[in-house]
């Protein structure tokens, strides 16, 4: 069938106004397909960041030389999928050759390549868009730009101050993508508890009686690699390295009649790796980009205050579904309520700091903590985790902290505070 454009109508085709700046975080999989979308929906300047891999012999010069990450480069395995990347770009900055090659197949389109982590920005550089988009495969990142323009949103004295964000992912034949306005909707904090973490394997069963090839892999990750040391450090993104788990994980594997192991499954078990499809890339890329259009140009209603988050599963058939995610009133980035958490005061403070870690709303790292009277333990700088390290063996009793207080905990991955009071368990 053929289609034939009428170009005689009166109707006007609604337009990208020309100070629309965008961001577009990621250069991978949907990042490819959502700069596409971009520029040939005639959003005219965009910028894009990417970033990965681990940290070179010498420092680059977009970085400074404390960074422990350096640019996303292109791997031949990312061709099948990624496909503004050609076997020559190879080893390349993902962002540079991607801005470059829309910049040439789109005329008039301006596109700034970012070779640095979205944390490496302060507020300033972020004020300056009108539009965030996010293809980005990291739950901390997200958190991180999240917190960053819910706090942008709430100091501005206009409305110019907040800056949409629309955030898009994929996972195999699922993907979502949602409207985030700052400080008025539901953000990604919100949201947490919807990428609840990884399950893990217990040790005992890696170490005993295997009964997956993931399994292997993990035993030759955790134990074998510990025990033999083969390497100073592990670096996942080195073949040398990989090479020596899937062998290891071969033989443990051959020993328990175990089949499945490989190159690939190896790498994507220790990597925790999600087998992309393009289609699906394409079509959450594409959600993405209308919602960008539809608020650049006000043509239509957008997803923000009434449905906000879209689901698309292509496992059985094809399903769409479209919801209001709720705002929490004790979120801790656009809610700002202390939440109670829920403690055994005989437990250890650093029993407390590991039970953040695993809660899904939470999810932190390397968190500190302080009372309002007291600093508990500090992570960072290294002479105040010396000075407080004693205190993660005392008990909540001991250290004095009482039923009701509030304690402020923070994490260097995250840009904003979280606020706790403490609610002592009933019969502790």
């Amino acid at each position: 069938m053929g289609l034939q454009r009428n170009v005689g109508q009166s109707h006007r085709e609604p337009s990208i106004p020309p100070s629309t700046d965008d961001w577009c975080s990621g250069a991978g999989g949907l990042g490819c397909e959502i700069l596409k979308n971009l520029a040939m929906s005639q959003f005219k300047d965009i910028h894009v960041i990417d970033m990965g891999a681990s940290k070179p012999t010498e420092p680059l010069p977009c970085l400074p030389a404390s960074s422990d990450r350096v640019p996303d480069t292109i791997d031949i395995s990312n061709l099948n999928r990624q496909f503004l990347f050609r076997s020559s770009d190879v080893g390349k900055y993902k962002a540079e050759v991607a801005a470059r090659f829309v910049e040439q197949r789109v005329k008039g389109v301006s596109i700034t390549a970012h070779n640095n982590r979205i944390q490496d920005f302060d507020e300033d550089f972020y004020k300056q868009f009108q539009l965030v988009i996010c293809g980005l495969d990291s739950i901390e990142a997200r958190r991180w730009i999240n917190a960053m323009l819910v706090s942008i949103a709430e100091e501005a004295e206009d409305p110019d101050g907040i800056k949409p964000l629309i955030d898009g992912g994929t996972e195999g034949f699922k993907g979502q993508a949602r409207v985030i306005l700052p400080s008025i909707t539901s953000c990604i904090e919100c949201q947490l508890d919807m990428h609840a973490p990884r399950a893990a394997v217990p040790l005992c069963t890696i170490a005993s009686i295997p009964r997956q090839p993931e399994h292997c892999v993990e035993w030759a990750h955790v134990i074998a690699w510990e025990e033999e040391k083969p390497f100073p450090n592990l670096d996942k993104d080195d073949p040398k390295h990989v090479t020596w788990l899937y062998q290891k994980a071969l033989t443990r594997a051959q020993e328990f009649n175990i089949p499945g192991v490989t190159y690939s499954l190896t790498q994507g078990t220790i990597k925790n790796i999600i087998p992309a499809i393009a289609s699906t890339n394409a079509i959450i890329a594409a959600a993405c980009c209308n919602e960008a259009f539809k608020i650049a140009t006000t043509s239509a209603p957008c997803l923000g205050f009434e449905n906000n988050y879209m689901m698309y599963s292509g496992n059985d058939s094809i399903y769409t579904y479209t919801f209001k995610h709720e705002k929490k009133d004790d979120c801790p980035v656009c809610g700002r309520q202390a939440r109670p958490l829920d403690v055994d005061p005989n437990l250890t403070l650093q029993d407390l700091l590991d039970s953040l870690a695993m809660r899904p709303e939470a999810q932190l790292k390397k968190p500190s903590i302080r009372a309002e009277s007291k600093t508990l333990y500090m992570q960072f700088p290294q002479g105040l985790e010396e000075q407080t390290r004693p205190n993660l063996a005392k008990t909540i009793t001991e250290l004095g902290l009482e039923n009701g207080q509030q304690v402020v905990v923070t994490d260097p991955a995250f840009p904003l505070e979280f606020n706790f009071f403490l609610k002592f368990k009933t019969g502790s």
